[in-house]
């Protein structure tokens, strides 16, 4: 089977993270993800995540540096997320993919109901925040 690559922005201002959910209609409906998409043929990783987030929220970024990957399978497809540290200086997002959005403190992350897929990397951001405080 296939692997899927999918870029995601971790977004953070002042200690606060972007999450959003993907709308009931769409496959894990109601889930909380860091917002993305998936890789097209001959596009970096960087050009996808700027790409994705401008389509999805109407989100100008600078993509940074890469912060971590993690493979999983879901029942009918095995995705490998790879999340970026990302920068923006829009103030307003506007939802396309997504029926809502959250500006979370880090360390709540997992106190929200996230993708599968998601959570590892939000441990991740969990104990790298711990460990600048």
């Amino acid at each position: 089977m296939a692997i899927t690559k999918v870029l995601c922005g971790l977004i953070i201002k002042d200690n606060q993270i972007l999450i959003c959910r993907r709308k009931p209609e769409k496959s894990l409906g109601g889930y909380w993800e860091f917002p993305g998409g998936k890789l097209e043929d001959d596009e970096t990783y960087e050009a996808c995540l700027a790409r994705e987030l401008q389509e999805e929220l109407d989100l100008r970024v600078t993509v940074k540096n890469h912060f971590k990957t993690v493979i999983h399978q879901y029942d009918l497809k095995t995705i490998e997320l790879i999340s970026y540290r990302c920068e923006t200086e829009d103030a307003v997002i506007k939802l396309v993919d997504h029926d809502q959005i959250e500006w979370i403190a880090i360390e709540d992350l997992l106190k929200w109901e996230l993708a599968p897929a998601d959570v590892p990397i939000a441990e991740g951001l969990i104990e790298s925040f711990r460990k600048s405080q």
